[in-house]
């Protein structure tokens, strides 16, 4: 992978920023990319354009929800759907992948409906779908802290015998996300000296999404993120992260290379957030317009879109019923949490282990101790009240 370096530049600037569809959806030549994207058809990248506005769409209404008080918070992707999108495919069946809590791209990629994940931030539950099955992990909200269990995830899997065998159906690699933020949290670091030390067969995958709530990416890093790991002897590149080609074909590149037991291997996607960090954010008070309207003139959708006319691949009737098909899952994400009913809340000690934990079984004990001295209460007052009445 001769795109992925290990070495720093002299200047910071010289690190070359990899690109195959300008925002005006012109293309650019890129050998190596090039021959990772070949086999992808004009129903390929239709799929992944219907998918970002999809996940757009869902991500709108979320946001619209949080605001209708039916969520407790909402981490938006607004403006990264080319990075997720671009990554979730181009991963294979039985890689397994590991979010933070803003991957909705990645989440849809794998077939997670959008309402599956909106559980977790309504809080009436852990998780609904089953990671196994899906081969992504539950969401992650502590900053950095699955990086180091997907390291391990990974070392499990070479000691499985899943790694490097020539089996493309069964050898397994680790997509490993997470923010510009959380590059700078220690947790990072951790994994990327267990990664280094034993060639664990994972991805390090980071969406520079510019901001870190309200610090620029300018400030945690001055160098770009991509030369972080080098000198870790992880070799690295540096994408243009709302470019859906470009992300895939690093990203294939990357996770082929590790299943086949070259160790692992770092990507930064720069791309933009465009909302708030999270809904109990107000990023005006931190940006510029100035920098948003820049930032949108290199909007993910409309270049997949603008290359893809060029293309002859779609028309205006295509754009139009994705647009319908994204306003109908809005709208039907709108219903499905209106009509999510609230848990029992003793199910919030149900699967903390995958075996039955004495400190676990304890507490449960004592909460239902504790509940039941409403419930008696409540009985006793019933009591009362059906006594008074006959009296």
């Amino acid at each position: 992978m001769s795109v992925f370096r290990t070495t720093i530049p002299e200047h910071a600037d010289d690190e070359p920023l990899i690109q195959l569809v300008a925002p005006d959806g012109t293309r650019t030549p890129h050998e190596e990319l090039d021959a990772a994207v070949a086999h992808l058809t004009g129903e390929d990248l239709r799929r992944y354009y219907r998918d970002m506005v999809m996940i757009r769409a869902a991500d709108l209404e979320a946001t619209s929800l949080q605001r209708q008080g039916q969520l407790g918070l909402w981490a938006s992707a607004l403006g990264q759907e080319a990075a997720q999108i671009g990554a979730g495919h181009a991963a294979r069946t039985q890689d397994y992948l590991v979010p933070t809590y803003r991957e909705h791209g990645i989440a849809w990629a794998r077939g997670i409906e959008p309402w599956r994940l909106l559980d977790v931030w309504r809080g009436i539950a852990h998780g609904s779908y089953d990671p196994y099955e899906l081969r992504t992990h539950p969401y992650m909200l502590v900053l950095g802290a699955q990086v180091p269990q997907a390291v391990g995830y990974a070392m499990g899997l070479q000691r499985d015998g899943l790694v490097g065998t020539g089996d493309l159906e069964s050898d397994t690699a680790v997509l490993t996300l997470f923010g510009d933020g959380s590059s700078s949290e220690g947790e990072v670091s951790e994994g990327f000296t267990f990664a280094a030390s034993f060639q664990a067969p994972t991805v390090f995958f980071t969406q520079n999404n510019q901001w870190a709530i309200s610090v620029p990416a300018t400030v945690q890093s001055r160098v770009p993120l991509a030369q972080r790991s080098r000198g870790w002897g992880i070799p690295s590149v540096r994408i243009d992260g709302n470019d859906v080609l470009a992300v895939y074909g690093a990203v294939r590149l990357a996770l082929d290379a590790a299943r086949e037991g070259e160790g692992p291997s770092y990507i930064e996607a720069v791309t933009y957030r465009m909302a708030a960090h999270t809904t109990s954010d107000d990023p005006t008070r931190y940006r510029a317009r100035a920098e948003e309207e820049e930032w949108a003139a290199k909007d993910p959708i409309d270049r997949l879109r603008r290359y893809l006319e060029a293309q002859d691949e779609v028309d205006e009737e295509f754009v139009r019923r994705c647009e319908e098909e994204g306003h109908d899952l809005a709208m039907a994400l709108h219903h499905e949490i209106h009509a999510m009913a609230d848990p029992d809340p003793i199910e919030i000690f149900s699967h903390v282990y995958a075996d039955p934990h004495p400190l676990v079984e304890a507490e449960r004990a004592e909460f239902e101790r504790y509940r039941s001295q409403f419930e008696d209460a409540g009985d006793q007052a019933a009591s009362e009240s059906a006594e008074e009445g006959r009296r």
